[in-house]
């Protein structure tokens, strides 16, 4: 059985993680942390997991987590950072679903999440996590930095345009939608639903922190030569990310349907639905499953391709899991294989 570590588990994001760890079959949960929560059990803080796990929340104790197998970070920027190498140098291996290790660059990361890295050295050994790139060099991975929900949304659905060279690089565009638990758990005036209920509204839109490893991921797809306009908008669910992409197309007689098809077959996690469908946030909701459709307005060079996922699982604790299996040698569906909620 694979130890497994949780830091921050009183988050939304490591609440997910414990939802989807307590029936994984290869999994014991050893040590959950929470600075808030010490000394409670699991399931008095979180009911829905009553019966299924009775540990204990602790303070974080480099030996306890050093004692396991895994540890998942669901933690604030800039929290990971401070305890990584310690766990690596025990032969820990360590899953970040910050952005603390996504970003190569590191003047970049510190000018967009304004703090000093605290072990710079570390970044260029992190494996980025989104197994559909990455799936080979995640299997050898010590140190993971899970992708975050709007640029797991964004990257799947531009990716088979741009590794096939389909589209002008220079001209994309994401508008993509998230509900308030994108947020965190945490007190908030814009997050409340009294002040997002019956609104919608776009944020960031000179820059979000999202941007660079978007950016950086595309980059990598294809010839280094990506400029995007990101927006993000907040939108009245709880649950879920709708990225609506759009790219200008070079040939006119690709079948994209086609391409898409072949590029997420052998995908488990990445449906690519008929022509002509338009996916829906509740479609995914509760799953790790991201679905694609592809569209072409009036056949003329527009693409627009919609990507949704459920930003809790997809886009942080699933998607977390699911490199935790490819780490392990495990099945990379193992614990994961959940249908999306309906209604």
């Amino acid at each position: 059985m694979i130890q497994a570590g949780i830091v921050g588990g009183t988050g939304y994001t490591g609440v997910e993680l414990l939802r989807i760890l307590v029936l994984h079959p290869q999994v014991d949960i050893k040590v959950v942390t929470s600075r808030s929560d010490a000394g409670k059990r699991v399931d008095e803080v979180y009911p829905n997991l009553s019966g299924l796990c009775d540990a204990v929340f602790t303070e974080p104790d480099i030996d306890l987590l050093g004692a396991c197998d895994v540890v998942f970070f669901a933690t604030p920027n800039g929290t990971a950072m401070q305890s990584a190498r310690a766990l690596l140098e025990r032969g820990v291996k360590v899953i970040d679903l910050s952005a603390d290790f996504r970003i190569q660059d590191v003047a970049e990361w510190s000018r967009w999440y304004g703090m000093e890295h605290a072990c710079p050295d570390l970044i260029s050994e992190a494996v980025y996590g989104l197994p559909e790139i990455n799936r080979t060099a995640i299997q050898s991975a010590q140190l993971i930095a899970c992708p975050g929900c709007y640029p797991t949304a964004v990257q799947l659905g531009f990716l088979p345009l741009i590794e096939n060279g389909l589209v002008d690089n220079a001209h994309l565009i994401a508008d993509v939608k998230s509900g308030v638990s994108g947020a965190g758990r945490k007190a908030q005036l814009t997050s409340l639903m009294s002040e997002s209920g019956e609104s919608f509204k776009a944020y960031a839109v000179n820059g979000h922190r999202h941007l660079p490893e978007i950016t950086q991921g595309l980059n990598q797809m294809g010839n280094g030569s990506i400029k995007l306009t990101f927006v993000p908008h907040l939108t009245p669910m709880i649950r879920g990310i709708h990225a609506t992409l759009y790219a200008q197309l070079d040939d006119l007689s690709v079948d994209l349907q086609t391409i898409y098809q072949q590029r997420y077959e052998r995908e488990s996690f990445v449906n690519v639905l008929a022509a002509g469908s338009h996916p829906d946030t509740r479609n995914v909701k509760g799953g790790n499953r991201c679905q694609i459709a592809i569209h072409r307005p009036q056949n003329e060079n527009t693409v627009v391709v919609l990507s949704v996922i459920d930003n809790l699982v997809k886009g942080a604790s699933g998607q977390a899991v699911q490199n935790m299996n490819l780490m392990f040698g495990l099945n990379e569906s193992m614990g994961l294989e959940t249908v999306a909620l309906y209604p």
